[in-house]
């Protein structure tokens, strides 16, 4: 029956033409054998099966380091209250310990994929800006600027990525809260809005088309609602199910492209 309803739902989609929207693998690939959320094995995977970015999440230790983590707490461990090597010593449910920023892109170094990073709000804007001054040092070190792109639920955040950030950085703010307009007043590029945002605001899709800005959605694991973006040109979806994402726009709009 599932497969019969993906059948009618790209049978449907296909008579709209071609897509050009691309996959970002959300916390990485984690759904899949040796992999867990934000780790450096799901990063791999993320790029072994060609997504256009995989995202991650990044927090500041008690004692100033970049680790790699969603939730502000692991473990029972409070990120921004424990230090680095505690944190970093922490096992995720694949064996990896938990990773440092640095591990993290010493790991990407052998990937394609771009690097979409999720600043976590912190406890203040002075950790914020403290942490943000942190990443763009380390990527400059390492030479991604190329492939960086910077997301974040702290409108503060992001407006610390665009004064930090190498200028046309893309920047994308993820809360919901503003509409095209508003943030490109503030130097920010893009939107990157859960699904329920971009339905009851469709013309925000097209109006951030039209200021120049890119549009993404999270976090879209149901191939109809993967569907519904594609056919309003959202150009990024974040999903947990990058595979079937892929599948659908290869198999639905003949799409070859990450």
């Amino acid at each position: 029956m599932r497969k019969l309803l993906l059948s009618m739902i790209m049978a449907t989609a296909a008579l709209s033409g071609i897509a050009s929207t691309k996959v970002v693998a959300h916390r990485g690939f984690w759904k899949t054998d040796g992999s867990a959320q934000n780790s450096i094995a799901a990063l791999v995977k993320a790029d072994s099966i060609d997504c256009y970015g995989s995202e991650f999440d990044v927090w500041l230790s008690a004692d100033g380091q970049l680790v790699v983590n969603h939730d502000n707490s692991f473990s029972g461990k409070k990120i921004e209250q424990t230090t680095f090597d505690e944190l970093t010593s922490l096992k995720l449910s694949n064996g990896e310990n938990l990773p440092s920023l640095e591990q993290y892109f010493d790991a990407a170094k052998k990937c394609k994929t771009r690097l979409i990073l999720e600043l976590k709000p912190h406890s203040d804007y002075k950790r914020e800006a403290e942490a943000i001054s942190k990443i763009v040092a380390m990527v400059k070190k390492y030479g991604y600027e190329s492939r960086m792109e910077y997301i974040s639920f702290s409108l503060n955040a992001c407006k610390e990525f665009v004064k930090q950030a190498p200028k046309g950085t893309p920047v994308l703010y993820l809360d919901g809260k503003l509409s095209p307009a508003q943030l490109k007043e503030l130097g920010i590029s893009g939107l990157d809005y859960h699904l329920n945002i971009l339905k009851k605001h469709p013309e925000w899709i097209e109006e951030a088309h039209k200021l120049g800005m890119v549009v993404n959605s999270w976090t879209v694991d149901n191939a109809a609602d993967m569907v519904w973006l594609i056919e309003h040109n959202v150009d990024l979806i974040t999903t947990n199910e990058p595979v079937v994402l892929k599948k659908l726009l290869i198999e639905t709009y003949g799409e070859k492209s990450k």
